[in-house]
């Protein structure tokens, strides 16, 4: 059986609980509007050049960047595109 913490114990992890959730909410928040501001006609031609695509899109990355190519290539899979992961090595 689980003890039971003090009510006040309970109110602090609570507290901490909710200002740390807050703390991340307002850092990513500030972060989405950084990449709005950052976003210019290079994002435009790169949706333009995406969907202009007849053939395969060959994503790739290795490492991290290669984990992130995976999830790019999936996410236009999902959307319609024939896209494809390919190991640089």
């Amino acid at each position: 059986m689980k003890p039971q913490l003090e009510p006040e114990t309970d109110q602090t992890v609570h507290n901490g609980a909710m200002k740390a959730a807050q703390r991340v909410l307002l850092m990513e928040s500030e972060s989405l509007s950084a990449l709005r501001r950052s976003l210019n006609g290079d994002f435009i031609e790169a949706i333009d050049r995406l969907s202009a695509v007849t053939g395969r899109i060959i994503v790739s990355g290795m490492g991290k960047s290669g984990h992130i190519a995976r999830k790019i290539a999936a996410t236009l899979a999902s959307t319609g595109s024939t896209a494809y992961f390919v190991h640089p090595s």
